[in-house]
């Protein structure tokens, strides 16, 4: 039975399938990538400084899947893999070397000093060097897919920084609005407290929540500059006045069906698939090594040498000539090698953990799947328990803005004033900012779970925006 055979009974043929590898063409494509990035970037520059610094979602996420030091890693990598394969063919191709060993000699000529020599070697036919070249090649296919699920965890981390900050902008408007009511509040307080109305406690507390919106717009900036900072470092762009545009982020992606998702294949992830063409190429490698013990190879070489008479080769050869030329093949039989033996064990271990660590990966990434569906209910019933926060306390300053126009209409009751109104205002700003936080947090599972189930990209491509 073959090894491909054998993955297929494996249950894992349709992981390895689907990629040609051209290195031709990927060196052109790569080179051309690299080409509109930059007139990209710097286009985006001199835009930037003429309009607030304002990108698009979709265009920061292009410019980070070429710039994150995270992608160029994985770009280097596949050149490694490419370099590999061609290495692993190139051992048919004969190699070529001039070279000189003159010297003098003292009595009977030991070596072969020449005035000049050429050689010329290959391999011939070996039975492991096929697996060997298939293992490159798994291992080639291998850093595509981990380039490919490389861009996608960037594309990720790009677009949820994005809309975090996005997020964070919104917020620190709407804090910025409630430090304004909080301050109106404590300076209401300060008039009632010379009035003889309130006491001295409820001036604190007055104080204390403006203090406590200070501290919570302290965390927002800081978090904007962090994922300002971390957007710089992904797209090459500058940090300072990176404004984001809310127009550019499309609807969150709809995962509100169970049943759609329970019905959906759980999809083999970028990672996974690399996880196991790199196990595939580990298990041809050892098929290669273990070969090696058992079957022969077989080598051309070809040879010419220049002799000269001053190591006095004419006087201890009976027909001594300049000119020297031998061609043939080498055929070597393996009888017992320790190290070879020693080598197809080690390979055949490496194989093995690799199989392992492929079906711990797909293992791992199949349960946080489960988590993160199984999580989409519970987030999206907290961001409905927020927005109905939100509304109820929006509806609040509404009925306290018309008492205080009209009245209470009940004589039992006591009227509002204007410290009433500051609360309901502060309140409701309080609110409103915990219901974008909710959201954001639902956002980000949803994505997550986009970027598991493959779908990302065309998410963030979805609004049609460049």
């Amino acid at each position: 039975m073959s090894n491909e055979q054998e993955w297929r009974e494996a249950g894992i043929e349709s992981v390895f399938s689907g990629v040609t590898v051209d290195p031709r063409k990927m060196k052109r494509q790569e080179r051309f990538r690299h080409t509109m990035a930059a007139w990209l970037a710097a286009g985006l520059l001199v835009t930037a400084a003429h309009a607030g610094a304002q990108v698009s979602l979709p265009t920061v996420v292009d410019l980070a899947e070429r710039n994150s030091a995270q992608v160029r890693v994985a770009v280097a990598e596949v050149q490694r893999a490419t370099a590999g394969l061609q290495e692993a063919k190139d051992v048919y191709l004969p190699t070529f070397t001039l070279g000189s060993s003159a010297g003098y000699t003292y009595g009977f000529p030991v070596g072969q000093p020449t005035i000049y020599n050429f050689t010329s070697h290959s391999m011939f036919y070996s039975f492991s060097q096929p697996y060997y070249i298939r293992a490159a090649r798994a291992a080639l296919n291998a850093a595509q897919l981990g380039l490919k699920d490389n861009e996608e965890q960037v594309a990720l981390e790009a677009a949820l920084a994005y809309i975090q900050l996005d997020s964070d902008i919104r917020q620190l408007a709407a804090l910025e609005e409630e430090k304004g009511y909080a301050e109106r509040l404590a300076t209401i307080e300060r008039e009632r407290l010379l009035a003889g109305v309130d006491s001295r406690m409820e001036v604190t507390r007055a104080e204390l929540t403006s203090a406590q919106v200070d501290l919570r717009r302290l965390q927002l900036e800081d978090d904007a500059s962090q994922q300002r900072q971390k957007l710089a470092h992904l797209t090459g762009l500058p940090e300072s006045g990176f404004v984001t545009d809310s127009k550019s982020i499309p609807a969150a992606p709809n995962f509100s069906s169970e049943v759609a998702l329970d019905d959906k294949a759980t999809p083999g992830t970028a990672g996974i698939q690399a996880a196991y063409a790199n196990a595939k190429s580990k298990q041809l490698t050892s098929s290669g090594d273990e070969k090696q013990n058992h079957r022969p190879t077989f080598a051309f070489g070809a040879e010419y040498n220049r002799f000269s008479k001053i190591n006095n080769y004419q006087e201890y050869y009976l027909r001594f000539q300049h000119n020297n030329f031998d061609i043939g093949v080498q055929i070597t039989f393996p009888i017992f090698d320790a190290n070879v033996r020693a080598k197809a064990r080690e390979s055949a271990a490496e194989a093995s953990r690799a199989i392992a660590e492929a079906d711990q990966t797909k293992f791992q990434s199949s349960e946080q799947l489960y988590l993160l569906r199984r999580s989409l209910r519970e987030l999206a019933a907290q961001r409905r328990i927020a927005q109905l926060r939100s509304e109820l306390a929006r509806e609040q300053v509404e009925v306290i803005q018309a008492q205080m126009q009209n009245g209470s209409g009940s004589p039992n009751l006591p009227p509002v004033t204007p410290k009433d109104e500051q609360q309901a205002r502060i309140q409701e700003r309080e609110r409103y900012v915990d219901a974008l936080d909710a959201t954001f947090q639902m956002f980000k599972a949803e994505l997550t779970l986009a970027r598991s189930l493959g779908s990302l990209e065309d998410w963030i491509h979805s609004s049609g925006r460049p």
